[in-house]
């Protein structure tokens, strides 16, 4: 057991964020909650999160933001809690005004946190939506297949939820981020590549921003033990790549920062090309530029082989 008197530390990082068609500098806090309801009802099956929650009371969530902030500049910050920051189950109101104050007296231009459709109400809307600095909410969509999301993720809330939260946002001038989750399992790769780009196009009008999370292999899930058994493989960079492009192309801003790239447990190609592709991913989330993408390796034959055979073999082609 965690001692209470101890600080609990957060993760954090700063990084590069494109903000106002600039590029900022970021800091990305991770607190310690108690976690996503949803992960302790059964969860999603990628999802691994709620491993790593710890029950903060408003007094250790302050010292952990305090211990993140530090002295640091930035022009933009997340807050993330791995589940919803409007859950106050996780998150006090008190805490969050708090958080805004914070923000306030730093001078930040930008707040984005995440959350799940069903604590977007009229209260939190009209909460946020006074503030003086912009908000993004991020909402975990993963697909807009209703049939996809309840059966291959368990999600808990269908697309019409997700709608009537993303149109509250938008009606308030409130940011909007979807996530979507390329491969979620039982999926073939092409499957998965048509339904991100597919869910992109359907979401176009109700967001700003799309957020592409390539699934990768969380422990003690659903997905490891697919994984395990030779059962599921993590999508291709190429797969990231290809629905970058597509979506692209329809004048849809999307953006992607795969976790794990290039592990044997993340989005990852043959090896040798894996760092060179997830670093033009990333330029390409940051510039918006899709030559940035011009990458090339022998194993795009073999991925473009997987995405045609696949469909046949219902299991994936080549694991590691």
């Amino acid at each position: 057991m965690v001692n209470s008197n101890k600080l609990l530390k957060p993760i954090f990082w700063i990084e590069k964020e494109r903000f106002n068609e600039e590029i900022v500098d970021c800091l990305t806090v991770i607190l310690k909650t108690k976690g996503c309801y949803w992960a302790r009802k059964g969860g999603c099956l990628m999802c691994g999160y709620i491993a790593d929650s710890y029950p903060s009371s408003y007094e250790e969530l302050i010292k952990q933001f305090e211990f993140a902030v530090g002295s640091k500049e930035f022009q933009v910050l997340k807050i993330f809690t791995s589940g919803s920051f409007f859950d106050v189950r996780e998150i006090p109101e008190r805490f969050r005004k708090y958080i805004y104050s914070k923000i306030d007296e730093l001078n930040v231009k930008k707040l984005i946190v995440e959350s799940r459709p069903e604590f977007v109400t009229q209260n939190v809307v009209t909460e946020i939506s006074n503030l003086r600095f912009e908000v993004e909410v991020g909402i975990g969509l993963e697909t807009a297949d209703d049939f996809i999301r309840e059966h291959c993720i368990n999600k808990g809330f269908t697309f019409k939820d997700f709608e009537r939260a993303a149109k509250l946002l938008k009606e308030n001038d409130i940011r909007v981020k979807a996530y979507l989750l390329l491969k979620p399992p039982f999926l073939s790769e092409r499957e998965a590549i048509e339904d991100s780009i597919n869910s992109a196009i359907k979401i176009k009008n109700l967001v700003d921003v799309v957020s592409l999370n390539p699934t990768n292999i969380h422990s003690n899930t659903y997905v490891e033990r697919l994984w395990k058994l030779k059962l599921y493989r993590p999508p291709w960079l190429w797969s990231v790549v290809e629905v970058l492009r597509q979506v692209n192309k329809k004048k849809i801003k999307i953006i992607s920062d795969p976790v794990a790239a290039g592990k044997v447990r993340g989005t990852h190609n043959c090896g040798k090309c894996d760092k060179e592709v997830a670093r033009a991913i990333r330029n390409f989330s940051l510039y918006q530029d899709v030559n940035l993408l011009n990458v090339d390796c022998n194993c795009k034959e073999l991925w473009e082989k997987v995405v045609g055979l696949e469909d046949f073999s219902r299991i994936p082609l080549f694991t590691d």
